[in-house]
């Protein structure tokens, strides 16, 4: 495996560089919030700073170093309370509904995450307090793991797939409304009784519930799953 940017020792900087990491971190932010993958490259983003390529190069070497950079960023988002102040049902609670929301204001997380190894120090300190959280539940050992893996991998399942509808539409020119209900109706037209009476609610509910209620049943679903196994 490539060495990352945490691993690696860092170039000293000229002594006039006045540019930082945290500058060109925020300004990539933005261009990938904004326009996505497609829309960022070392040099777009030094032109965005009033800089030269080689500043940025500097303090960030690749493009690879620049993504791990920004994906700590959005850990650091993410809110994982204290088990002493919120408990630990409800701490997991916040946690998942904080995860997906980040996930949801960055809609590009999903198609890097997975790449490279999130080993920044906002990952690292997401992952500690978590666990404490989760062992506040009784969880120890690999099941303490599988407790926060399992939370984890239902929200970022989740909300990748509604950041990839919420693409789909934004492409196509539909609004998610429009969108929806041309696949609804395509369905009706094969479906059976019970999948039609399933498509019919899906109808009547208000289209920005069409995620987030389901969200928040499978993760009070999956808690309450959770709970069992401690109790035993």
């Amino acid at each position: 495996m490539k060495e990352s940017i945490w691993t690696r020792k860092p170039a000293a900087a000229p002594a006039r560089e006045t540019l930082t990491r945290e500058q060109i971190t925020k300004a990539a932010m933005t261009t990938l919030d904004a326009e996505g993958l497609a829309g960022l490259s070392i040099r777009k983003l030094a032109a965005k700073l009033g800089s030269g390529a080689t500043s940025l190069y500097w303090h960030v070497p690749t493009k690879d170093d620049l993504i791990d950079l920004l994906i700590d960023e959005v850990w650091g988002e993410i809110d994982v309370p204290d088990p002493s102040l919120a408990g630990w049902r409800n701490g997991a609670l916040l946690f998942g509904h904080s995860l997906r929301a980040a996930v949801l204001r960055h809609h590009w997380m999903p198609d890097v995450m997975y790449h490279r190894p999130s080993i920044g120090p906002n990952a690292m300190a997401m992952g500690s307090r978590g666990l404490v959280l989760f062992g506040a539940a009784g969880f120890t050992g690999k099941d303490l793991d599988y407790a926060m893996g399992s939370v984890m991998a239902y929200t970022l399942g989740t909300a990748s797939a509604e950041v990839a509808t919420r693409e789909i539409t934004s492409r196509s020119g539909r609004s998610l409304t429009e969108w929806a209900g041309e696949v609804i109706q395509q369905a009706e037209a094969v479906a059976d009784p019970t999948m039609r009476e399933a498509l019919n609610r899906r109808v009547a509910r208000d289209i920005d519930t069409t995620f987030s209620e389901p969200f928040a049943f499978g993760l009070e679903a999956l808690l309450d799953g959770l709970e069992t196994r401690v109790e035993k």
